[in-house]
Protein backbone atom coordinates (compact mmCIF):
# COMPACT_ATOMS: atom_id res chain seq x y z
CA UNK A 1 0.00 0.00 0.00
CA UNK A 2 2.82 2.40 0.93
CA UNK A 3 4.69 1.68 -2.34
CA UNK A 4 1.53 2.24 -4.35
CA UNK A 5 0.92 5.60 -2.67
CA UNK A 6 4.52 6.67 -3.33
CA UNK A 7 4.21 5.62 -6.98
CA UNK A 8 1.00 7.62 -7.45
CA UNK A 9 2.52 10.64 -5.70
CA UNK A 10 5.62 10.43 -7.93
CA UNK A 11 3.48 10.07 -11.04
CA UNK A 12 1.42 13.14 -10.10
CA UNK A 13 4.57 15.17 -9.44
CA UNK A 14 5.95 14.14 -12.83
CA UNK A 15 2.76 15.14 -14.62
CA UNK A 16 2.65 18.50 -12.82
CA UNK A 17 6.30 19.28 -13.67
CA UNK A 18 5.71 18.42 -17.34
CA UNK A 19 2.65 20.62 -17.62
CA UNK A 20 4.40 23.51 -15.86
CA UNK A 21 7.12 23.52 -18.55
CA UNK A 22 4.54 23.51 -21.31
CA UNK A 23 2.51 26.25 -19.65
CA UNK A 24 5.43 28.65 -19.13
CA UNK A 25 5.32 30.93 -22.21
CA UNK A 26 8.77 32.32 -21.32
CA UNK A 27 10.73 29.09 -20.79
CA UNK A 28 14.30 28.89 -22.13
CA UNK A 29 15.73 25.44 -22.93
CA UNK A 30 18.45 24.24 -25.32
CA UNK A 31 15.96 24.17 -28.22
CA UNK A 32 13.23 26.60 -27.12
CA UNK A 33 12.83 30.24 -26.14
CA UNK A 34 9.22 30.89 -25.19
CA UNK A 35 7.10 30.07 -28.27
CA UNK A 36 10.17 29.74 -30.50
CA UNK A 37 11.52 26.30 -31.21
CA UNK A 38 14.86 25.56 -32.84
CA UNK A 39 13.21 24.47 -36.12
CA UNK A 40 11.06 27.63 -36.52
CA UNK A 41 11.74 29.56 -39.73
CA UNK A 42 11.98 33.35 -40.02
CA UNK A 43 8.91 33.43 -42.28
CA UNK A 44 6.83 31.89 -39.44
CA UNK A 45 7.48 34.70 -36.95
CA UNK A 46 4.45 36.77 -38.02
CA UNK A 47 2.07 33.96 -37.08
CA UNK A 48 3.88 33.09 -33.84
CA UNK A 49 3.94 36.72 -32.64
CA UNK A 50 0.64 37.79 -34.25
CA UNK A 51 -0.34 39.83 -31.18
CA UNK A 52 3.06 41.49 -30.84
CA UNK A 53 5.12 43.85 -32.99
CA UNK A 54 7.96 42.63 -35.19
CA UNK A 55 10.57 45.12 -36.36
CA UNK A 56 13.01 43.99 -39.05
CA UNK A 57 16.22 45.95 -39.38
CA UNK A 58 17.82 45.62 -42.80
CA UNK A 59 21.07 46.77 -44.33
CA UNK A 60 22.78 46.87 -47.69
CA UNK A 61 21.80 48.36 -51.05
CA UNK A 62 18.10 48.22 -51.94
CA UNK A 63 18.54 45.28 -54.32
CA UNK A 64 20.58 43.25 -51.82
CA UNK A 65 18.89 44.03 -48.52
CA UNK A 66 19.39 41.48 -45.80
CA UNK A 67 17.67 41.13 -42.47
CA UNK A 68 20.33 41.73 -39.84
CA UNK A 69 18.14 41.80 -36.78
CA UNK A 70 14.52 41.16 -35.91
CA UNK A 71 13.16 42.66 -32.70
CA UNK A 72 10.00 41.41 -31.04
CA UNK A 73 8.01 43.87 -28.91
CA UNK A 74 5.00 43.10 -26.73
CA UNK A 75 1.64 44.81 -27.21
CA UNK A 76 2.76 47.25 -24.51
CA UNK A 77 5.87 48.19 -26.50
CA UNK A 78 8.28 46.30 -24.23
CA UNK A 79 11.26 44.68 -26.01
CA UNK A 80 11.04 40.89 -25.64
CA UNK A 81 13.67 39.37 -27.93
CA UNK A 82 16.15 40.26 -30.63
CA UNK A 83 16.70 37.59 -33.30
CA UNK A 84 19.20 37.00 -36.07
CA UNK A 85 18.60 34.49 -38.88
CA UNK A 86 21.11 31.69 -39.38
CA UNK A 87 21.27 32.51 -43.12
CA UNK A 88 20.98 36.06 -44.41
CA UNK A 89 18.83 36.69 -47.51
CA UNK A 90 16.71 33.62 -46.74
CA UNK A 91 13.23 33.94 -45.23
CA UNK A 92 13.12 30.15 -44.85
CA UNK A 93 16.22 30.23 -42.65
CA UNK A 94 15.96 29.14 -39.06
CA UNK A 95 16.97 31.41 -36.19
CA UNK A 96 20.68 31.57 -35.43
CA UNK A 97 20.84 33.81 -32.37
CA UNK A 98 18.34 35.10 -29.83
CA UNK A 99 19.14 37.88 -27.40
CA UNK A 100 16.89 37.78 -24.36
CA UNK A 101 15.64 41.29 -23.54
CA UNK A 102 12.71 40.63 -21.18
CA UNK A 103 13.30 39.37 -17.60
CA UNK A 104 10.25 37.09 -17.80
CA UNK A 105 12.20 34.70 -20.02
CA UNK A 106 13.90 32.17 -17.77
CA UNK A 107 15.57 28.78 -17.80
CA UNK A 108 14.21 25.82 -15.86
CA UNK A 109 16.71 26.74 -13.15
CA UNK A 110 15.49 30.33 -12.97
CA UNK A 111 18.27 32.16 -14.85
CA UNK A 112 17.07 35.45 -16.37
CA UNK A 113 18.72 38.63 -17.64
CA UNK A 114 18.53 39.88 -14.06
CA UNK A 115 20.54 36.96 -12.63
CA UNK A 116 24.05 37.29 -11.22
CA UNK A 117 27.14 35.24 -11.98
CA UNK A 118 26.60 33.38 -8.69
CA UNK A 119 23.14 32.29 -9.92
CA UNK A 120 24.71 30.91 -13.08
CA UNK A 121 27.49 29.03 -11.28
CA UNK A 122 25.05 27.50 -8.80
CA UNK A 123 22.72 26.23 -11.53
CA UNK A 124 24.82 25.36 -14.59
CA UNK A 125 28.20 23.99 -15.61
CA UNK A 126 30.27 26.62 -17.34
CA UNK A 127 31.71 25.17 -20.54
CA UNK A 128 34.31 27.87 -21.11
CA UNK A 129 34.99 31.58 -20.64
CA UNK A 130 36.37 33.74 -23.44
CA UNK A 131 38.19 37.00 -22.86
CA UNK A 132 37.21 39.79 -25.29
CA UNK A 133 38.06 43.49 -25.37
CA UNK A 134 35.09 44.62 -23.26
CA UNK A 135 33.58 41.45 -21.81
CA UNK A 136 33.99 38.01 -20.37
CA UNK A 137 31.84 35.64 -22.43
CA UNK A 138 30.57 32.71 -20.37
CA UNK A 139 29.35 29.68 -22.36
CA UNK A 140 26.71 27.28 -21.01
CA UNK A 141 26.53 24.50 -23.60
CA UNK A 142 23.77 22.69 -21.70
CA UNK A 143 21.25 25.32 -22.83
CA UNK A 144 23.08 26.59 -25.97
CA UNK A 145 23.66 29.93 -24.28
CA UNK A 146 26.35 32.44 -23.68
CA UNK A 147 26.26 35.29 -21.25
CA UNK A 148 28.47 38.36 -21.41
CA UNK A 149 29.69 40.13 -18.34
CA UNK A 150 31.12 43.62 -18.74
CA UNK A 151 34.78 43.82 -17.78
CA UNK A 152 33.97 46.83 -15.57
CA UNK A 153 32.72 44.23 -13.07
CA UNK A 154 35.97 42.22 -13.12
CA UNK A 155 39.13 42.81 -11.09
CA UNK A 156 41.25 45.68 -12.42
CA UNK A 157 44.02 43.29 -13.52
CA UNK A 158 41.66 41.70 -16.10
CA UNK A 159 39.88 44.79 -17.42
CA UNK A 160 42.46 45.83 -20.01
CA UNK A 161 43.99 42.44 -20.72
CA UNK A 162 42.63 40.34 -23.59
CA UNK A 163 45.38 37.70 -23.44
CA UNK A 164 44.83 36.31 -19.96
CA UNK A 165 42.55 33.37 -19.40
CA UNK A 166 39.62 34.38 -17.22
CA UNK A 167 38.68 31.80 -14.62
CA UNK A 168 35.20 31.53 -13.09
CA UNK A 169 36.75 32.16 -9.66
CA UNK A 170 37.92 35.60 -10.88
CA UNK A 171 34.40 36.77 -11.72
CA UNK A 172 32.61 38.27 -8.70
CA UNK A 173 29.43 36.52 -7.54
CA UNK A 174 27.57 39.82 -7.86
CA UNK A 175 28.54 40.39 -11.52
CA UNK A 176 25.45 41.18 -13.57
CA UNK A 177 24.60 39.86 -17.02
CA UNK A 178 25.10 42.32 -19.87
CA UNK A 179 23.78 40.06 -22.67
CA UNK A 180 21.97 36.72 -22.45
CA UNK A 181 22.18 34.97 -25.82
CA UNK A 182 20.85 31.67 -27.11
CA UNK A 183 22.53 30.24 -30.20
CA UNK A 184 21.18 27.60 -32.56
CA UNK A 185 23.17 26.32 -35.49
Amino acid sequence: MYKKALFILGLCAGIVSCTNDEENPYLITSNQVGPLKKEIRINQLDSIFKNDSIVRQTSGPQEFRSTDEIKIFSQDGEALLSLEPLQEFDSTSTIGYIRILDPRYETKNGITIQSTFKDIVENYNISRIENTINSAVVFIDEINAYITIDKDQLPTSLRYDTDSKIMASQIPDTAKIKYFMIYWN
